[in-house]
């Protein structure tokens, strides 16, 4: 029995294998927010002499198209076609991302310009003193956004011109930053017609725009998500509150991510289903989600399971895990290599 379980693990980790050598040809309809993440890392071997605060000496930094746009770089190095449908300000920062979009080869055309507004940007700082290389932690981060939102014909235009793209499309991601290139309108009609035309939805929300997700096939979260979902709700396990937002939400299943925990599947009427991590020292957490997502697009892309997508949106995590520097962007090779590495070790414990 134990050997039939550990072969059909094995059989599923090679079937992925195979589906990265033939990823959907159909392109995914990509909608969401746009951030640039700046990086800042350096020695913080002192405070500063008026304030008890550490001065940084810098020694890298570096810019990188986040949030949608991050998850629009990883299904290309997937080798997915991308319908990438997003809203940048007319700004410096604006031009960083449609610059490195258009390096990496994703396709732009789907973007609108709001010129007199600026593109959000958040930057990190990281510092360790120099006899403690290993020990960088994250020293402050600051964000710069317009205050004012996008303006509703700009959102309703992109919003009409996804939802037209749609038929054509082999799934559906959403990733909401809460920036408002979702609107909450656009995010209910997008669902319905993807249902309607039995398009799998990828939610990946805030806590706050849960309402945005009514209808999807599945919604990512974190450990710690859920457990403040269940706090707020005065619910008793993990499981009853996935159940309780599975159903109120009208959700297939949900996938919550724990890092060097694991990710969790709970579904409908379904036991949850837990895929542990095997990477034994991670090293980071930068871009789990959306390799998570992206993983899961290529899958129910391809009209796989949600179970059989999220297993391999745990190895996409994985990649993440075990990655050396936080630039780090999921491609086929990296993702290729780890289900080899899960399939080798399921092999060698199955003797």
């Amino acid at each position: 029995m134990v050997d039939e379980i550990v072969q059909k693990e094995i059989d599923l980790l090679r079937s992925l294998h195979t589906l990265m050598d033939n990823p959907p040809e159909k392109p995914v309809l990509l909608m969401g927010d746009v951030i640039l993440d700046r990086y800042f890392h350096g020695w913080a071997n002192h405070l500063n002499s008026f304030a008890p605060v550490p001065v940084v000496k810098v020694t890298e930094k570096f810019e990188s198209a986040g949030a949608a746009a991050h998850i629009a770089r990883g299904l290309v190095n997937l080798g997915l076609n991308v319908r990438f449908f997003s809203i940048l300000g007319g700004d410096e920062n604006g031009q960083v991302v449609a610059q490195q979009l258009h390096e990496e080869m994703v396709d732009t055309s789907d973007i609108r310009i709001a010129t007199h507004l600026q593109t959000v940007a958040k930057t990190r700082i990281y510092g360790s003193r120099e006899s403690l290389i290993d020990r960088e932690q994250l020293i402050l981060q600051f964000d710069e956004e317009s205050q004012e939102s996008f303006p509703d014909s700009v959102v309703n235009k992109l919003t009409n011109s996804a939802i037209s793209a749609l038929p054509g499309s082999c799934a559906v991601v959403l990733s909401d930053y809460g920036k408002g290139v979702i609107s909450d309108d656009g995010a209910a009609k997008l669902i319905a017609k993807a249902r309607e035309s039995e398009v799998p939805v990828i939610c990946d929300p805030k806590l706050t725009g849960l309402h945005r997700t009514v209808g999807a096939t599945v919604a990512l979260f974190e450990i710690r998500g859920l457990e403040l979902l269940r706090r707020r709700n005065n619910l008793q396990s993990a499981e009853e509150t996935a159940a309780y937002f599975i159903d109120k939400h009208d959700w297939e299943g949900m996938l919550v991510l724990g890092g060097e925990h694991g990710s969790t599947l709970y579904q409908k009427d379904a036991k949850p289903l837990h895929i542990p991590c095997l990477v034994e020292v991670p090293k980071q957490l930068i871009g789990l989600h959306d390799a998570a997502v992206t993983a899961l697009a290529c899958a129910l892309g391809d009209g796989r399971t949600l179970a059989e997508g999220a297993r391999l949106a745990n190895a996409a995590c994985e990649c993440i895990l075990a990655a050396i520097t936080d630039r780090v962007v999921l491609n086929r090779r990296k993702l290729k290599t780890r289900l080899d590495e899960l399939s080798w070790h399921f092999q060698i414990s199955g003797r």
